[in-house]
């Protein structure tokens, strides 16, 4: 059974307000207020969650092997972890990792 147009655009429109409405909530009702300081310390920790929620699926199943698990995928997300731990520099983390990546796939 396929979709309608009507019905897809009715998806995408109410997923639209549905987004605006949940930034709304925190940015329109929340903005000009304080919020507890428990709160700001959680918030804190939603881009260290949601970096490697985005990263680690193509890592672990990248789309370049169909799916496999490769050993020079691995070896380059533990390079940029370790780099990136050590010298808590950004920059010095994804060099290393790309020099890794680019390394071990022209060896094997």
């Amino acid at each position: 059974m396929q979709a309608s147009p009507a019905e897809i655009w009715t998806v995408i429109l109410v997923l639209g307000v549905g987004t605006y409405l949940i930034r709304w909530s925190f940015l329109g009702a929340l903005g000009d207020r304080d919020l507890p300081g428990w709160v700001m310390r959680m918030l804190r920790y939603t881009p260290v969650a949601v970096l490697p929620a985005l990263v680690a699926p193509l890592v672990v199943w990248p789309a370049a092997t169909g799916g496999a698990a490769d050993p020079a995928r691995m070896a380059a997300a533990a390079a940029t972890v370790a780099v990136g731990v050590l010298t808590r520099n950004v920059m010095l983390a994804i060099l290393a990792g790309g020099i890794t990546l680019a390394g071990l796939l022209y060896l094997l």
